[in-house]
């Protein structure tokens, strides 16, 4: 006899099982947390978002290479009167050389005159590429380096010496201070070096004619000596 072939759409759906009846939570508990991640988190008690900050201006920023072209040329041999490397340096030659490769700026040559250029600096103020002034033989501004920070500077010193690297806090130098200026506008907001003073243009003098002696015959006026 033929077995009869039942269809398997007559058969009841199977109930779900105790672990899927299980998992249902926890599906939607996953659901929510993703929806929660996704939503960016609301401002609390109300607050406001914050501002960002004001930036932070170094003084010494575009001023570095100054700096760095001082710091290269320490062991040059002092020379009174020297304004390259290969001749030798003596202080505003130094300082001339550097701040004119570094800074494309044209200093004068002497001490004196430089103490003229650019803006003066309160002690506070002094950055990176700065000159900073020294009276070392009993007139303002007779010696001249270029600050490197951290209380330092460069120079060159003296007759038989090399260009060095010098502590502003030792005494000699503390007691010899003459003040600082920049002569190199670096980062924004610093003030541009003060413009050249033009020198003033000489009048030419004229001949002023000899006075006249009291009487017009030479004879007596040189009696009258």
């Amino acid at each position: 006899m033929p077995l009869r072939r039942t269809s398997s759409s007559s058969n009841p759906p199977t109930p779900p099982g105790p672990l899927a009846r299980a998992g249902l939570p926890l599906l939607c508990a996953a659901a929510l947390l993703l929806a929660a991640c996704a939503s960016s988190p609301s401002s609390r008690h109300g607050s406001l978002p914050r501002a960002p900050g004001k930036p932070m201006v170094d003084p010494s920023a575009g001023l570095e290479e100054i700096s760095i072209q001082a710091m290269s040329l320490v062991g040059t041999p002092y020379r009174y009167g020297g304004n390259t490397p290969d001749a030798g340096f003596d202080c505003s030659g130094l300082v001339r050389y550097v701040v004119s490769r570094a800074a494309n700026v044209n200093l004068p040559r002497t001490t004196e005159a430089m103490g003229t250029r650019g803006t003066m600096l309160d002690r506070s103020e002094v950055a990176s590429g700065d000159l900073v002034f020294f009276n070392t033989t009993g007139r303002a501004n007779s010696h001249v380096g270029i600050y490197v920070g951290q209380n330092r500077f460069v120079h060159a010193p003296s007759s038989g010496g090399t260009v060095r690297l010098e502590d502003m806090g030792k005494p000699y130098w503390a007691s010899r201070y003459n003040g600082a200026r920049r002569v190199v506008a670096g980062a924004i907001n610093l003030p541009p070096p003060a413009p050249a003073t033009p020198a003033p243009v000489p009048v030419p003098l004229v001949p002023q004619p000899a006075p006249l002696p009291d009487d017009d015959d030479p004879i007596a006026a040189f009696a009258n000596r």
